[in-house]
């Protein structure tokens, strides 16, 4: 018997490694989100309410409370579709029980969404009413929120961006550049933080170099072509500047 990982043997359930994990896990994630209507509307839904938190001036601990109700959600749907998938590939024929097992758990989604909703109702309601040019001068002196809100946008725009533009067969690769949206988007968040500090320009130009050179990494090693990086880089950069210039 060969070892596991030896040519022709295939790993023991555990033994695939942390990579290969983590890129089933990227993959399932995708055709949840290219395949799952409702998953589409979590996405969607879970950006307006960040970028809802960043104007009314949400603390750090409101914001955590959303991203661990968002994060809910977003678990409770992924385990209805895989329960619907399981159930299906039990029986492709009418059965009282399968019904109750998918109904069930489409309660559960239902059941947390309510109470995602209420969570955010009672976050963000007080602060809606005061929603004024004062509050958004508040927000502009937070740059780390900001900067985190701007990111995890330019995540969720990459994340549909493979979802509807490639097979969901691999975390490498794909449209767009994930690493270059990021990179570019943390650019853009630098010289935005740094615009009236005495080495604003240093600051930008090595910020840029870096993001140049993350991309450069990602062309020159075959995981992305030249114009999925191009794509990544304008995607990050516009959507930043929006966040940053809004604000």
């Amino acid at each position: 018997m060969g070892k596991p990982g030896s040519k022709g043997v295939k790993p023991l359930k555990g033994q695939q490694g942390v990579a290969r994990s983590f890129n089933h896990a990227y993959c399932g994630l995708i055709y949840a989100v290219r395949t799952q209507r409702n998953m589409r509307f979590h996405v969607v839904a879970s950006a307006a309410v960040l970028v809802l938190s960043l104007l009314v001036g949400a603390s750090r601990i409101e914001l955590a409370i959303l991203v661990l109700v968002i994060t809910a959600v977003f678990i409770a749907e992924m385990f209805n579709t895989a329960l619907e998938f399981t159930v299906d590939l039990v029986t492709n024929e009418y059965h009282p029980l399968a019904k109750l097992a998918k109904d069930v758990s489409a309660g559960a989604v239902l059941v947390t969404s309510i109470a995602a909703l209420a969570v955010g109702y009672l976050i963000l309601s007080d602060n809606l009413g005061s929603l004024s040019l004062e509050t958004l001068e508040r927000v502009r002196r937070w740059p780390g929120h900001v900067t985190l809100v701007a990111l995890v946008l330019v995540a969720i725009a990459v994340l549909l961006g493979k979802a509807f533009t490639r097979a969901p067969n691999s975390f490498m690769g794909g449209m767009p550049s994930g690493h270059a949206a990021v990179s570019f988007a943390g650019w853009v968040a630098a010289s935005f933080i740094a615009a009236e500090g005495r080495y604003a320009g240093l600051v930008s130009l090595i910020t840029l170099l870096m993001a140049l050179l993350v991309c450069q990494s990602r062309v020159e090693s075959g995981i992305h072509t030249t114009y999925e990086v191009f794509a990544g880089a304008v995607l990050g950069t516009l959507l930043a500047v929006a966040v940053f210039q809004f604000l």
